[in-house]
């Protein structure tokens, strides 16, 4: 826990920082762009550890799931100070607004204070939970089973309904139109 009067503590003064936070965010501004440069927006949303690798980064701009002020953007574009950020990244858009330029990667509570998140929060783990979890002990699922859990899961196969050969045609049940 960080001493008392840091804004971790919860008391004091709101600009007050925890002496290690202050020298990080003092070595991530000396190591940042000087005043009136940018920065690449890949290499921003990785340093401010909205995702995990900078590449994963440049392939979220070339899937056009970075938004800077409403566009899309290639992974070279220009990030500044007061730019909306919009990162679509496993399931879930983040909303920020750039306050600070950094280029290397830091720590998240250094990264938390070089954007302000106005994102929506994330849903509940009870609607995120998978659906068709079979109790311990039930054995392997039978192939009506599966078919039930893949429905319940949204992943029905080619034609949204019953695979071939359920409920169709009880005739001869060799697949070829009788003659």
């Amino acid at each position: 826990m960080a001493s008392e009067g840091t804004e971790y503590g919860g008391t004091g003064d709101a600009k007050t920082l925890d002496p290690k936070v202050a020298a990080a965010i003092a070595a991530a501004e000396a190591a940042g762009p000087q005043s009136g440069q940018t920065v690449r927006v890949d290499s921003w949303i990785w340093s401010v550890r909205l995702v995990k690798t900078r590449s994963m980064g440049a392939t979220a701009c070339r899937g056009g799931h970075v938004r800077v002020n409403g566009e899309r953007v290639k992974p070279a574009h220009a990030v500044r100070v007061g730019d909306e950020v919009r990162v679509r990244h496993e399931g879930r858009e983040r909303i920020v607004v750039v306050t600070r330029l950094i280029r290397k990667r830091v720590g998240a509570p250094v990264a938390v204070q070089c954007y302000v998140d106005n994102s929506p929060p994330p849903p509940p783990r009870e609607a995120v939970a998978p659906a068709g979890i079979r109790d311990r002990g039930a054995g392997r699922p039978t192939k009506r089973d599966r078919r039930e859990m893949e429905r319940l899961r949204g992943l029905a196969g080619p034609g949204g309904g019953p695979g071939p050969g359920i409920g169709g045609d009880l005739g001869s049940g060799s697949g070829r139109p009788r003659p």
